[in-house]
């Protein structure tokens, strides 16, 4: 932690670095906010009638490096509210003086001054700190990129130009996270999508609102099957519901006061009635519930259901399938008695487990989100410290790789949210377990109990997937597009040599058409299809390639001679025999 603490002192040091050159480059220009950020640093930076692009990062980069090469202190000061406005006035610097009028009146105002070698102020800026003492702690950096940044994240004001950096402490480090970023960019799912054909968007439908082609709703509609079988198999129930709601339905959950401004409307024109389409769907899940009389011994209920949900995201906060306005969530919510919790999170356990080994993403940590001091969350703090207690002896008992987290919990209740390692060592966060007392209490949700007495139920919420979108974006980068055989869109592709081996194509084709996966998702139908066009072999297996299918099966005529076909994978090639072939595929799958 120590060590971590002073590679963010660095980072915010080298924030304050990047504009005082920018300064001595651009003069003119306004400063925002620069803090440290994970792997790097930032600062948002208003140019006026200056354009940058990336081909200025070098310039700015050399001069950074000049100003660290001079040395410099850094010295922390404190101004007072007036002296503040003062300095924010005389160097033109009117988002800094917004900055100060946000601040107590009565507090003094924290700055901290670069002063170099020779005792001359480099660079000085509000800010509360922390930074390194000198520029001889400053490690290895590099600017990576521009961007455009709202100021405040507010869409009606000015846009700024944000320069990114990264920043480590030894040039070995660097380069080793510069490497990882290349693969990264090779690994895009932005661009895997449109090579591999999966999903498009289009400025007519809008924003944040992908639609996916054949070959990308084969992937969903597996991964989704996957999921749900897992959880079919643990006793879960497929329910249906909605896409639109009464709005009273989220003021009665409370969701309407927390996340409002996120919801789309819905205006009947019949009626007047106000709608909002679905964000959520656990508090529909609470009036299947509700809906008819419950005793113990239907205690657990759990139900599942994979359903499009909608949020009005910001337009410039969204990208590719990482964040869209319409998610599909495999969601899923357990209603069940005190004693049942662990046994129950214990089974979810087991099906998020089983759901990322399948996937070859068995690095798992989880985090357990808790509540913080802030007035923002509902229900009882006792029940809240019962339920933290709860997921934490759950993740004991279930030998979970977990650390704790505090201000990460859900408004209604803390929760084990599960982050997976990708190929690259990149880390998301996938599945969730949430823990709720306070949905059941606010729909007044009850069963009879033994001594024929009402009692509350405790739901727990659970998402294998999490978003299908957001998690297809994570799966796309993570196999760089090679995607496991039970789940490629086209598994195998049959090319030709010439036109002289169609009548072996053909039985070829019968034995392909005979195959069917059966792990992880049963009665799974081999994909296939044949290229016997007149291009030449070369051309055909490029083709192939690029489309990134797991088996290509070449045939000429020496191979229909030996009874033989010529299977190519990503990483091997090598003959099989023909009556072999099936018994081949099943063993890759």
């Amino acid at each position: 932690m120590e060590k971590q603490n002073e590679v963010e002192k660095m980072r915010h040091t080298l924030s304050h670095v990047l504009a005082g050159a920018v300064l001595e480059l651009y003069p003119t220009t306004t400063l925002g906010i620069g803090p440290a950020i994970d792997d790097g640093f930032y600062y948002d930076m208003d140019f006026g009638i200056e354009k940058i692009t990336e081909k200025d990062l070098d310039k700015i980069e050399k001069r950074m490096r000049g100003i660290i090469k001079r040395g410099f202190k850094m010295e922390q000061s404190e101004k007072s509210r007036n002296d503040a406005f003062d300095w924010a006035i005389e160097r033109k610097q009117s988002l800094k003086k917004e900055l100060i009028n946000e601040l107590p009146e009565s507090e003094k105002i924290s700055f901290y001054t670069m002063v170099d070698s020779q005792g001359k102020k480099v660079f000085e800026d509000l800010c509360k700190g922390p930074h390194v003492d000198s520029a001889k702690e400053i490690g290895a950096f590099k600017l990576t990129r521009l961007a455009g940044a709202y100021w405040k994240g507010d869409e009606k004001r000015q846009m700024l130009t944000r320069i990114y950096g990264v920043a480590f402490e030894t040039q070995e480090e660097l380069d080793e996270y510069l490497k990882r970023q290349e693969e990264a960019k090779a690994r895009d799912h932005r661009k895997l999508g449109r090579e591999l054909d999966l999903y498009t968007f289009s400025d007519l439908v809008g924003a944040g609102l992908p639609m996916f082609t054949p070959r990308g709703t084969l992937i969903r509609d597996l991964l989704t099957e996957y999921s749900l079988s897992l959880r079919k198999r643990a006793g879960f129930e497929r329910v249906w519901t909605p896409h639109i709601t009464k709005v009273d339905l989220y003021k009665t959950s409370g969701h309407y006061a927390k996340f409002g401004d996120e919801l789309f409307m819905v205006h009947s024109q019949v009626n007047g009635e106000e709608f909002a389409l679905k964000p959520m769907n656990c508090p529909h899940h609470t009036q299947i519930f509700a809906s008819k009389p419950r005793t113990y011994r239907d205690m657990p209920v759990r139900y599942m259901e994979p359903t499009t949900d909608y949020r009005d995201e910001k337009t410039g906060e969204l990208g590719g399938l990482s964040r869209v306005r319409s998610l599909t969530q495999d969601d899923s919510h357990v209603f069940c008695r005190m004693t049942q919790i662990r046994q129950e999170i214990g089974n979810l356990v087991t099906i998020v487990r089983e759901f990322y080994t399948g996937m070859g993403m068995m690095k798992l940590r989880a985090r357990l989100s808790y509540r913080s001091d802030e007035d923002k969350y509902l229900g009882d703090k006792k029940l809240w410290n019962m339920a933290q207690k709860e997921i934490r002896q759950a993740a004991i008992d279930n030998n979970l790789d977990y650390f704790e987290a505090e201000g990460e919990a859900a408004f209604y209740g803390p929760k084990i949210d599960f982050m997976a390692e990708d190929a690259i060592g990149r880390e998301h966060q996938v599945a969730t377990i949430q823990l709720d007392f306070v949905q059941p209490e606010r729909f007044g949700l009850e069963f009879v109990n033994e001594k024929g007495e009402k009692e509350r139920p405790v739901m727990i919420h659970h998402a294998t997937l999490g978003s299908i979108e957001r998690f297809m974006s994570v799966f796309i980068e993570h196999t760089a597009g090679w995607f496991p055989l039970w789940v490629a869109p086209e598994q195998v592709r049959v090319l030709t040599v010439n036109d002289k081996v169609s009548d072996y194509v053909g039985e070829i084709k019968k034995i392909l058409g005979d195959v069917v996966l059966q792990e992880p998702v049963r009665n799974n139908e081999l994909r296939y299809t044949v290229d016997d066009s007149d291009d030449s072999l070369g051309k055909k297996i490029r083709r192939a390639t690029a489309m990134k299918i797991p088996v290509i099966l070449i045939v000429g005529e020496k191979d229909k001679e030996a009874d033989v076909v010529s299977v190519r994978l990503r990483d091997k090639e090598e003959k099989i025999k023909l009556k072999k072939l099936s018994e081949y595929l099943l063993g890759i799958s």
